[in-house]
């Protein structure tokens, strides 16, 4: 199958197709997966190895105390998805694409420069990660694996064809369910930890505070807005039965129950899996004293004399499967970011020749994380100054996201209202106020 260079909003006239309206199909499990995309990928996606990292070190450290904040983050992380999924769908433009239309240019500049420095320090981190669980399992020579993971992920963008790409990374989400065979062979006292789950638990020291800001910036990323409102936008060019939907309003409370459905199992996987290696960390780590952890790679290590040599490679082979699904999503949301502000011919069905620039931005932000690992930075300083620079990006990007989802003349008669409106506005505030309270942290 060929890649599709035809732009269908400029061919196809509003409302048309509205008398081929087809009669609603009986719901089946095979069908509604098929529904699942972007918002299951861009979840999963938020499950990387050094959000695996984060979450090892909540548990480690905090315990069970600290499995709240996932039921914290759902709502919070649905709401503002779906947002990010409904501009790029109603629109046929991602959220760099309607910024650089609507504010001055100086404003998405910033944004998309911040975003890339954050995507290639976490792709560098990524990678590094990923290198350690294969050398914990195999041996051998670490850069090595960073450089083969690095080109691969890459060359797979560029050159696979969309649809059977967009199918890899479904199936690679599949490695996440690794963690939940790690907290299967774990002994955890389950009391401990649903009531760590159920009941909001709150240390007012600095390691707590500190720890709460991470979870909340791993959760929560920029990257995750840009990716799944560009892949929204993607499947319209690569399916000629779907237009913008305020040029073609017809089906679109349909193709909004798409969105949420997609969009809560994305979210709910994630923090499924999020919450397993949390319990997993508190009922091992944290229950043997072992609080030093800093990385994924060293919850897998440290779990094998606790938990066993099974527990130690799905934990490690999950670190692998991850990365292979998040750094294509860090590297080309940050492509599609760029690409779009400077309204260049964007996008994953393109052929390389057909859209070199968004390409060329992609494989330099891989290539600048693999070369990353060369240098003497220490990757866990450089992805905690990453998670700093994502915590006050988001901000800005989800008030200007919230503003243009709210505008008439680009939302047309889909702008956001409602309860989802608000909730939009409560994940904004939230961000902000963790920012404020790093800041703090900084200056006390």
């Amino acid at each position: 199958m060929t890649r599709h260079k035809v732009d269908h909003r400029k061919t196809a006239p509003a409302d048309s197709g509205a008398h081929h309206e087809k009669k609603p199909e009986p719901f089946s499990v095979r069908g509604f997966l098929k529904t699942l995309g972007p918002g299951l990928v861009t979840g999963a996606s938020d499950d990387d190895p050094s959000g695996i990292g984060t979450y090892s070190q909540a548990g480690a450290q905090l315990g069970y105390g600290i499995g709240w904040t996932m039921l914290l983050t759902f709502p919070l992380m649905v709401a503002i998805q779906e947002i990010s999924a409904r501009v790029g769908r109603v629109t046929g433009r991602g959220i760099a694409g309607n910024v650089c239309r609507l504010y001055p240019a100086w404003v998405l500049n910033v944004i998309v420069a911040l975003l890339f420095i954050a995507n290639t320090i976490n792709i560098g981190a990524d990678l590094a990660a990923m290198s350690d669980a294969l050398k914990l399992l195999i041996g051998g020579p670490g850069f090595l694996y960073v450089l083969v993971f690095g080109m691969a992920s890459t060359a797979a963008q560029i050159f696979l064809d969309y649809r059977r790409y967009s199918a890899v990374l479904k199936w690679l989400t599949l490695s996440l369910f690794s963690y939940v065979a790690a907290l299967a062979v774990t002994k955890v006292a389950w009391a401990d930890a649903l009531r760590g789950i159920g009941i909001p638990h709150v240390q007012w020291t600095s390691a707590f505070l500190t720890t709460l800001v991470a979870i909340l910036g791993t959760t929560i990323s920029p990257y995750l807005f840009f990716w799944q409102a560009s892949q929204e936008v993607e499947d319209q060019r690569v399916d000629a039965r779907k237009q913008p939907l305020a040029e073609k309003h017809y089906g679109a409370q349909r193709e909004f129950h798409r969105i949420r459905a997609d969009t809560i199992v994305g979210m709910a996987f994630s923090n499924l899996i999020a919450i397993s290696i949390i319990i997993t960390a508190a009922a091992t780590l944290n229950a043997t004293g072992k609080t030093d952890i800093e990385t994924s790679a060293q919850a897998a290590e440290a779990l094998k004399p606790i938990a066993g040599n099974f527990a130690e490679f799905i934990f490690a082979l999950g670190i692998i499967g991850t990365g292979l699904l998040a750094v294509p999503v860090l590297a080309g949301s940050a492509a599609y970011a760029i690409g779009e502000g400077r309204r260049w011919p964007v996008g994953l069905a393109r052929k390389p020749r057909e859209a070199a620039a968004f390409y060329g931005v992609l494989a330099l932000s891989a290539g600048i994380g693999i070369v990353v690992n060369l240098t003497p930075i220490d990757p866990i300083s450089a992805l905690y100054w990453s998670a700093v620079i994502n915590g006050v990006l988001a901000v800005p990007v989800m008030i200007l996201l919230m503003l243009v989802a709210r505008r008439r003349d680009v939302m047309s008669k889909f702008v956001v209202s409602g309860p989802l409106y608000w909730l939009g506005w409560l994940s904004t505030a939230t961000m902000g106020a963790c920012v404020i309270a790093m800041a703090a942290g900084f200056i006390l």
